[in-house]
């Protein structure tokens, strides 16, 4: 059992640990909304927009987390704003926002004379995770879950039927814009641990395998929480005896757990129909 815990005797590894424990979860259970309401070009469009408000805050030496927050909450509002009553569709105003500030970042970094500062921003770097960091990925884990817990029953229903949700007198409009915040609350905690490339996976493949699993709210959030936490944890180990990037790691191992999972059901369905081909 060496093997299990030779990694944990380094403190980068433990701090590493708790953090894709805590960013895995709020991650999950935020992802199972993401995939109910087809937001899954939202998350990713998001994670790439927060690339200019990383370049500005390492360029002024900010906390980067900082820098991410303002650029993912102002684009979350900014998308809301822009499709507000079907002005424009949700899908172009994400598209307009998306290349506009992946395009704003990409211009910042080229006034930097090395790329390399900026490797870890697009690609993760959760075994550099601080005590800082640790602490800031916490208060958003508690934010987006206890806002999530309060709200479950509005926000559930919104998703699945907005229009009875306007006729007992609820704010879908309002709503949507406090998911978008939260997304963009949870996408700025993915960044840290695989970066602004990946960090779409992270919301989608574990809410779309545990989808293949239970159709019940609950459950799917428990069962995408558990793959996450798994796959965030199976693939730090990976990184550690492999010498292969964390994030990438991490992200492979959500999607080969997604590829059994769809495999197994889609084996289970085929000698399915043939059972009842036979009976006929």
């Amino acid at each position: 059992m060496s093997w299990l815990f030779e990694p944990l005797a380094y403190p980068f590894m433990r701090q590493a640990a708790l953090a894709i424990l805590m960013i895995s979860v709020t991650c999950a259970a935020l992802g199972v909304y993401v995939v109910l309401r087809r937001m899954a070009f939202f998350g990713d469009a998001v994670a790439h927009t927060t690339l200019p408000g990383l370049v500005i805050a390492y360029l002024n030496q900010w906390n980067l987390l900082v820098g991410a927050v303002l650029a993912a909450v102002t684009t979350a509002l900014g998308i809301g704003w822009l499709s507000r009553r079907q002005q424009l569709q949700e899908d172009t105003a994400i598209g307009v926002l998306f290349t506009g500030m992946f395009a704003l970042g990409i211009v910042l970094i080229s006034t930097v004379q090395s790329y390399r500062d900026f490797s870890h921003m697009l690609f993760g770097n959760i075994l550099g995770v601080t005590h800082s960091d640790l602490w800031a990925i916490g208060v958003v884990a508690v934010v987006v879950l206890g806002t999530l817990a309060l709200l479950h029953k509005e926000l559930m229903l919104c998703s699945v039927d907005p229009n009875h949700a306007r006729a007992i007198g609820l704010d879908p409009d309002r709503l949507r814009y406090l998911l978008l915040v939260l997304m963009a609350l949870a996408v700025v905690t993915g960044i840290q641990a695989v970066g602004v490339v990946l960090t779409s996976a992270l919301l989608v493949t574990p809410a779309a395998t545990s989808g293949l699993v239970t159709k019940r709210l609950v459950p799917m959030m428990t069962i995408a929480a558990a793959i996450a936490c798994a796959s965030g944890i199976c693939g730090l180990y990976a990184s550690y005896y492999l010498s292969i990037s964390s994030g990438g790691a991490i992200v492979l191992v959500c999607t080969i757990v997604f590829a059994l999972v769809f495999t197994t059901i889609q084996i289970r369905s085929g000698r399915q129909r043939t059972r009842e081909a036979l009976s006929l």
